[in-house]
């Protein structure tokens, strides 16, 4: 009897442990690390701050900025002045992600009714789901666009509509596709991938003291993810928590709210205020913590939502 209490004491004791922590494996393996960290090239540098990116574009309305470039992401800063407007295009194979950020965009994208888009505002499209936008009101819309590298856009045929100018050795072709989606047609959004969030509004003021319950992710699909990473500031870490690397793949953020601390390997440590955007190359170690004071947001942008993180050895496979 005695032993069976016993065992029936541990079998509770177990019970009081949270799953994650039970199940919890860390594997240890050997992972390829370059001797040299992969350089940056330009574009990508470390961080781009908003605030230069503004001063250089300074008595511009209408501009763009490069500010990521990879084998995988194009990622640009771009300002439309009121009343310029987009054709109705779409792109073939992938999605179109946005952060609005300064004046107003008018979106319209098929199947949706079009909505204005101002300052917080994460909106994306589909692969080959048209859509337009405008800038309304009496102030430059601002905005940063991710979309895949070296394509470019297709645009609805209309009638009477010109040809669309040719660029980068590419020209523009009429053809006709068909509706279902193997050979043509567009994704439908789910409840993961929706068309908008409000990001100040639906996250920010719905939840000011964080905890939980927004949305862990804006867009998450087998080849794409931009998750939206929320939490209070925390002592800066010490520099012996190098964080992790990735294989093969780079990674960049957003800031949205906030500041983040960075530690980049062969960079040293950075802080990253909203609006600017951080970028590290494969293969070098980094660390994004909040930074201490405030709530703090990072949307992370990533080519697979299934890339492995690889700590240190002692770092029993977390930060």
């Amino acid at each position: 009897m005695r032993k069976i209490t016993k065992l029936a004491a541990i079998a509770i004791a177990l019970l009081a442990i949270p799953a994650m922590a039970q199940d919890r494996k860390v594997y240890m393996s050997w992972v390829p690390k370059p001797n040299t960290p992969p350089p940056y090239t330009a574009p990508n540098k470390p961080v781009t701050r908003l605030a230069e990116v503004l001063k250089k574009h300074a008595g511009q309305q209408s501009w763009t900025e490069d500010v990521v470039k990879t084998d995988r992401y194009h990622a640009q800063w771009i300002s439309m002045a009121p009343g310029e407007k987009t054709r109705t295009a779409f792109y073939a194979d992938d999605r179109t992600v946005w952060v609005v950020w300064g004046g107003q965009i008018k979106f319209t994208i098929q199947g949706q009714e079009p909505f204005i888009a101002t300052k917080g505002f994460l909106v994306q499209v589909p692969l080959r789901m048209p859509y337009s936008m405008e800038a309304v009101g009496n102030e430059p819309a601002l905005r940063f666009e991710v979309r895949r590298n070296d394509t470019l856009p297709s645009y609805v045929f209309h009638e009477g509509d010109p040809v669309p100018a040719s660029a980068n050795g590419q020209h523009y072709e009429k053809v006709s596709y068909p509706p279902n989606l193997r050979a043509g047609g567009n994704v439908p959004y789910d409840d993961v991938n929706k068309p908008k969030l409000d990001f100040f509004k639906d996250v920010i003021a719905a939840y000011p003291n964080g905890g939980s319950g927004w949305p862990r992710y804006f867009v998450n699909d087998k080849e794409n993810q931009a998750a939206i990473i929320r939490g209070m500031g925390v002592p800066t870490p010490p520099n012996t928590n190098k964080g992790h690397f990735h294989v093969g793949t780079d990674e960049f953020w957003f800031i949205l709210e906030g500041k983040i601390d960075y530690l980049i390997e062969g960079v040293g440590l950075l802080t990253a205020d909203a609006g600017d955007i951080v970028y590290v190359p494969p293969y070098r170690y980094h660390r994004a913590s909040f930074a201490p004071g405030q709530m703090d947001t990072r949307l992370a942008f990533n080519r697979s939502p299934t890339m492995v993180h690889n700590y240190a050895p002692d770092a029993n496979g977390r930060q």
